[in-house]
């Protein structure tokens, strides 16, 4: 529905197009009622009387089906001058709304594609169900841009991200979605056959590209494995895990989930990607001074084959392909990561 407006002063008819078409097509209705009671006045049977009415209100021309006296021609040129008025109104407003609605569908679309092009390095979330609104919602407040796509014409009308609306198993709705430039995949629809197809599509079209994607059956997660994805997530398992943590460690979650999903502490965890062009390559948490330069604290190093290392020591090494896992505040985290992009 649109939004009800107070007119301002000096402004005249409704702002709203539906209610001109509506005022038009009233306007339309009485002006043929009042014809076709003054042509039964007249002596016109009613079928002729609304046979007359609306040949002259369009103009047609038809033959009249009685012979018109003075005071039929005076009601008919009456008619003609109100009834053809009120048409021509009645067609152009709603006209103007199919054109204008059509063009602004339009525009918004190919706006949309021209947004989604310049795009680079984001994140395709498929499906606009519980789940893929929650992983959009995350995305976008960690400031990631988001392409959604959803068959649903309802859902994606919902959507105020840019969305495409068209059947993921299609390749080209993926390649409209920027797959080509995009960093990640986010596989979130209802079925798991669908995420199933979504995953080798994406991993066919882009084989660097990052899969992300959602199980419902605990036999889904090895074959989406299998077929590309690089993480799978079941969220039933993840709620009654979460439900249990609540029962064991209700502190630490509360914890976990200000730090990364709140947002009202200070401080924040992320993580540090380290080449072999850094300065931070070869040398320890000792020798590179990480907490002393940056003020950041390094809770855990991913080797490259997966495995951590927890509460690393300050004789812990720093080698090209590691992730370093840090706590700090905004600004010290922005230090540790300038401070890794520095060349040795």
């Amino acid at each position: 529905m649109s939004p009800v407006r107070t007119p301002r002063s000096g402004q005249r008819g409704p702002r709203d197009p539906l209610a001109r078409v509506r005022i038009g097509l009233v306007l339309l209705a009485l002006v043929v009622v009042v014809g076709t009671i003054g042509y039964l006045i007249l002596g016109f049977s009613f079928f002729d009387a609304l046979f007359q009415t609306v040949v002259t209100i369009s103009t047609v021309g038809f033959n009249p089906p009685h012979t018109f006296d003075t005071a039929a021609k005076v009601f008919t040129m009456i008619l003609i001058l109100l009834g053809v008025g009120t048409a021509l109104y009645t067609f152009t407003v709603t006209l103007e709304v199919l054109i204008e609605g059509h063009m602004r569908e339009l525009v918004r679309r190919r706006r949309m594609a021209r947004d989604i092009e310049r795009m680079t390095g984001h994140v395709i979330v498929c499906g606009w169900g519980r789940v893929g609104r929650e992983v959009v919602r995350f995305l976008a407040n960690a400031g990631r841009e988001v392409v959604v796509i959803d068959r649903d014409p309802e859902r994606v009308a919902q959507v105020s991200f840019p969305a495409i609306q068209g059947d993921v198993t299609d390749d080209a709705t993926l390649l409209a979605a920027g797959i080509e430039r995009a960093e990640t995949l986010v596989a979130a629809l209802d079925t798991d056959a669908d995420n199933l197809y979504v995953t080798v599509a994406g991993r066919s079209l882009k084989p660097e590209l990052q899969i992300i994607a959602r199980a419902r059956g605990e036999t889904s997660e090895a074959k989406l494995l299998r077929a590309g994805a690089d993480r799978v997530v079941n969220p039933q398992r993840l709620g009654g895990d979460r439900i249990a943590a609540f029962v064991v460690q209700p502190h630490v979650v509360d914890f976990v989930d200000v730090v990364m999903h709140d947002g009202s502490l200070e401080f924040r965890l992320e993580e540090l990607s380290v080449d072999d062009r850094s300065r931070l390559t070869g040398q320890t948490l000792d020798t590179a001074q990480v907490h002393d330069r940056t003020g950041a604290l390094v809770l855990a190093i991913r080797k490259p084959d997966g495995t951590f290392t927890t509460n690393p020591s300050p004789q812990t090494p720093i080698q090209a392909g590691d992730v370093l896992i840090g706590v700090g505040t905004a600004d010290q985290l922005q230090t540790l990561a300038r401070y890794a992009a520095e060349p040795a």
